[in-house]
């Protein structure tokens, strides 16, 4: 939640890139659960001191960071992507609001033992973006009620994948800025990503 003066803007920016350069040391790092160390690493430096933090200014000397499950590489895996015909829908936010976007196809892979899919949505809004956030089990028990991100591109939260093939990571699932401070307004899992697993992956309650 910025003003939109010169300085947010550009502190805005600044957020960004570091996002999209840590992403981008995400994808090239070999070793998963080195890359996910270097995220968790960069990620706590940015709340704590970085002027885009969604974390109050006022708060972030009280604050610990964030708190996340151990790395499990069960919970990363290569989903197959499945085209579906485009809808447009208004996804569930925070603050009262909506945010416009199209699903145009759906993520499909395995948890163990369970077949599941989540669908992927481009945000309609300016640079639009490919999203993709969930709720599973421990949604409102273990994690932040609303649900977690896992790809939001327009931020350079991105992951990578092949082809037809996409790589998420739910050691890399992470909240909402709104769940840190409620004057945030943030696009929500909407219904059909509600997974009927708990994932114990990412960041959790501390």
């Amino acid at each position: 939640m910025t003003s939109g003066s010169q300085p947010d803007t550009l502190d805005l920016l600044d957020w960004r890139r570091r996002v999209a350069a840590l992403y981008a040391e995400v994808r090239a790092e070999k070793d998963p659960e080195k890359a996910w160390w270097g995220w968790r690493r960069a990620r706590e430096e940015l709340l704590a001191g970085h002027r885009q933090s969604p974390i109050p200014a006022e708060a972030r000397d009280s604050v610990d960071g964030a708190a996340y499950y151990e790395y499990d590489p069960r919970y990363r895996v290569t989903a197959e992507i499945e085209p579906a015909e485009a809808e447009r829908i208004q996804l569930p936010g925070s603050a009262g609001a909506t945010f416009g976007a199209t699903r145009f196809a759906r993520a499909s892979f395995s948890l163990g033992d369970e077949e599941l899919a989540l669908g992927l949505y481009w945000l309609d809004g300016y640079a639009g973006g490919l999203f993709v956030s969930f709720r599973d089990d421990t949604s409102g028990k273990e994690t932040y009620g609303a649900g977690r991100y896992l790809l939001d591109t327009v931020k350079g939260a991105d992951l990578g994948g092949e082809g037809a093939a996409l790589v998420l990571d739910f050691n890399l699932a992470y909240n909402p800025s709104c769940s840190y401070d409620p004057r945030w307004a943030c696009p929500l899992a909407p219904p059909d990503n509600r997974l009927a697993v708990a994932v114990r992956a990412g960041e959790r309650y501390g």
